[in-house]
């Protein structure tokens, strides 16, 4: 491998590692500083090119809740276990750790888009032997990682295989049920950059296959809904589930396998 496209880069020791994790920390002008990214790695020999699940976490979160609110590593780990999915590597970065949550936006001179749809597969690619530049790439989000994920992969279509979102804010003025930050330090110069809805439809030549879910008694649920009758309306092809359950890590914890169970389907038909 050449160079690195980081300045500094710090690798968690395996010796210390448990259950699959990892931790990398990077230096990215994007940030204007460090950023930190949770790996999970399945278990295994000679894993080589596996595909890639990019986890986008919600507000007041960082790299670490997905494996440890949600143990989003020991389902992926049982799944395969059950022959449910193939082996897959998770990516659960921060994002960008600004206020209660960045929304995966473009502020403060920082750009957390390019952070997530390049500096995180760079360092994964970098540091991560068990992937390489042939890995599929998906990507999924709760909340706002769910904002975050269908804009982003709706952005970066030729990066993304397929994207999923569970109890997504949708439109980036839903972001004050949230924060204590006003409204304005998120406002963008581009409307795609703000709703999901515009993202897709500015991106729908190269979109990637998209779905999402919310629970009965989540609060985004009506939000979700009407993206949902607005795809419908813009015949852009997508699935849309809803469960029993609310904007809590049971529910996440839960409906990851479904996440994951589209994203094998994904592959299976692009083999």
């Amino acid at each position: 491998m050449g160079k690195s496209k980081f300045r500094t880069t710090e690798l968690s020791n395996p010796a210390f590692e448990m259950d699959g994790l990892r931790f990398i920390t990077i230096k990215t002008p994007h940030l204007k500083g460090r950023g930190d990214i949770c790996v999970f790695v399945p278990k295994g020999e000679d894993h080589q090119s596996l595909p890639v699940v990019t986890l986008l976490h919600g507000v007041y979160g960082s790299a670490w809740v997905w494996p440890f609110l949600g143990n989003a590593h020991g389902i992926t780990q049982r799944l395969i276990d059950q022959k449910k999915i193939p082996p897959m590597v998770l990516v659960m970065p921060s994002d960008g750790l600004w206020g209660d949550g960045s929304g995966y936006m473009n502020h403060d001179g920082k750009n957390f888009e390019k952070w997530i749809a390049e500096d995180v597969p760079d360092a994964v690619f970098e540091n991560i032997p068990e992937v390489s530049e042939e890995s599929i790439h998906f990507i999924a989000g709760l909340s706002m990682g769910g904002f975050g994920a269908l804009k982003i992969g709706a952005k970066y279509g030729e990066k993304y295989q397929a994207i999923s979102a569970h109890s997504l804010i949708t439109e980036v003025a839903q972001m004050t049920l949230f924060v204590e930050e006003p409204l304005d330090a998120y406002k963008q110069a581009e409307r795609a950059r703000e709703d999901v809805l515009t993202a897709i439809i500015e991106n729908r030549e190269n979109l990637p296959r998209l779905r999402f879910d919310c629970g009965l008694d989540d609060e985004l649920l009506d939000y979700n809904r009407t993206l949902h009758q607005e795809l419908k309306k813009n015949q852009v092809p997508h699935t849309y589930e809803e469960f029993v359950g609310s904007h809590k890590w049971e529910y996440w914890q839960e409906h990851l396998e479904d996440t994951l169970i589209f994203f094998k389907d994904v592959l299976k038909k692009s083999c």
